[in-house]
């Protein structure tokens, strides 16, 4: 893992272009009845209402991430232009992150390789934590100029959009990075989820994207892919380095007791 000085440094060469303070919504039936929308190109923040007929609709909120992406775009829309949207969902069973397929997201975005609507499931942490944090899809659009990350951090109630020019771009290490950037110690490193594309998805039409967890059992971030569709293509034409969600701490924390017998 990296230095706590070096990440300080990333840290400082940050430039915040967006802050929004919000209060995270209780969940009901496993619905927030929010969703997040951010324009990358220029910062703006916004939250919408989940509607009823959504619901009703999408039953388990698989399918928000394809509804909200046909609202942002039309007939004309190629997968370069900056209203095309990238749309991450999960269901109300994202809150159950230890069983197995009930902490997956679905991404949605027109693809580079066929100009038409591409789903891609995922697993890692990244769709329950935003969950936790009040949401029950995030929307990005737009078109940056510079490196730029979104951070959602459901535990200090505060939504950032940020210039991040020093941190790397492969996933392996950005996700690291930004991990333990935004944990408060080592105790919150599993709270934390990062979404990113890495360098490869520069060069190609079929970039994936990359959803981070950390292992604490390994101590350290490990990744899961949405590989369909060059989703992760759009993510890094749009200059996005990087998706941040940090989620209120969820579980009890692991200690080793000493038993009378002196045994651990």
């Amino acid at each position: 893992m990296n230095s706590v000085a070096n990440i300080a440094e990333l840290k400082a060469k940050h430039t915040v272009i967006s802050t929004l303070e919000y209060e995270p919504a209780k969940l009901e039936k496993g619905y927030n009845r929010k969703y997040l929308r951010v324009d990358i190109g220029t910062g703006e923040i916004q939250i919408h209402p989940v509607t009823q007929e959504m619901i009703d609709i999408f039953i388990g909120g698989k399918g928000f991430d394809l509804r909200l992406m046909w609202d942002e775009v039309s007939p004309t829309t190629k997968w370069d232009d900056p209203e095309n949207a990238i749309c991450i969902s999960s269901g109300p069973l994202g809150g159950t992150t230890s069983y197995s397929g009930s902490g997956k997201s679905l991404v949605t975005s027109i693809s580079p390789t066929t100009s038409a609507p591409i789903d891609s499931n995922v697993g890692g942490y990244f769709g329950p934590f935003l969950k936790f944090s009040g949401f029950d899809a995030l929307v990005i659009v737009g078109k940056s100029e510079e490196e730029r990350i979104v951070v959602i951090d459901g535990a200090r109630k505060r939504i950032t959009v940020e210039n991040a020019p020093a941190e790397e771009i492969d996933s392996h290490l950005v996700a690291e990075q930004l991990t333990e950037m935004y944990a408060e110690g080592l105790d919150d490193l599993a709270n934390v989820s990062v979404v990113s594309a890495g360098r490869g998805a520069e060069h190609t039409l079929i970039g994936c994207l990359n959803f981070s967890y950390y292992d604490w059992r390994r101590r350290n971030v490990r990744l899961k892919q949405a590989g369909r569709g060059g989703i992760g293509t759009v993510f890094r034409n749009k200059k996005i380095k990087a998706i941040v969600a940090h989620t209120a701490p969820w579980r009890p924390k692991w200690r080793v007791a000493v038993n009378s017998q002196g045994g651990a």
